[in-house]
């Protein structure tokens, strides 16, 4: 069966599940990658290495304006999601719209949860929910300097 890079819910399930009969490793990650920069870059590709299978939460427009304001995202959910889709790093991409990927973790079971290295373990939502399982939580090395908070600040200068 062929998926597409990006997934909604259902195609998620079947991808979940035919990678876990194929005893493949899958990699979760979220975030808002809202402008992609390098340390967007580096970060998913030590993601990637983790696994076999690397899959992206995506924050939704909506999420991402409770989180980062009204005036984010610069870029649209399916924009967003679709660049990411296209790094040879990310295998799949999903949106999300709740506050926290939670549920998408608790759907995905992930077998290795990771975040930037700005999260400390027990701040990585669903860090508990992975270990529970036998799941490995890292918090991967933070590029300091590259965010998008700062290339938004440094083009209105």
């Amino acid at each position: 069966m062929s998926f597409p890079k990006v997934l909604n819910s259902t195609q998620l399930d079947q991808f979940v599940q035919a990678t876990k009969e194929k005893n493949k490793k899958i990699v979760f990650t979220n975030g808002c990658f809202d402008l992609l920069h390098i340390g967007h870059v580096r970060y998913l590709e030590q993601a990637k290495s983790r696994g076999d299978i690397l899959i992206v939460g995506i924050n939704t427009d909506a999420s991402v304006q409770k989180l980062k304001g009204p005036t984010r995202p610069i870029q649209n959910e399916n924009d967003r999601a679709e660049i990411l889709a296209s790094l040879k790093s990310v295998d799949h991409t999903v949106l999300f719209g709740e506050e926290t990927p939670i549920d998408l973790i608790k759907q995905i079971k992930p077998d290795v949860l990771v975040k930037g290295g700005d999260w400390a373990i027990q701040q990585i939502v669903g860090w508990d929910f992975v270990q529970s399982y036998g799941g490995q939580v890292e918090s991967l090395q933070f590029i300091d300097g590259r965010s998008t908070t700062q290339i938004i600040a440094k083009s209105q200068k």
